[in-house]
């Protein structure tokens, strides 16, 4: 986890680094942490559902396992 987060800081400032202008290196910087905190914010709506549908019986604790490692492995928090 703490590794792809350090892999997309590094290549947020590769990006930059490449760019050679402040102003675009800022708004490529806030452009990519929002973009990246869209997808985590959708991530954890997917967990809460799930949780909500093993709660409420709806799947399996095993279907829950399975869906879960699926939202993990394309989450940076997860």
């Amino acid at each position: 986890m703490k590794t792809r987060i350090l892999i997309v800081a590094l290549l947020i400032g590769l990006a930059g680094a490449q760019a050679g202008c402040n102003r675009f290196v800022g708004g490529a910087a806030v452009g990519a942490v929002g973009a990246g905190a869209a997808y985590e914010y959708q991530h954890k709506r997917q967990m809460d559902r799930l949780e909500q549908d093993l709660r409420e019986g709806r799947i399996t604790q095993e279907e829950y396992e399975a869906r879960k490692e699926q939202i993990s492995r394309g989450s940076l928090i997860y």
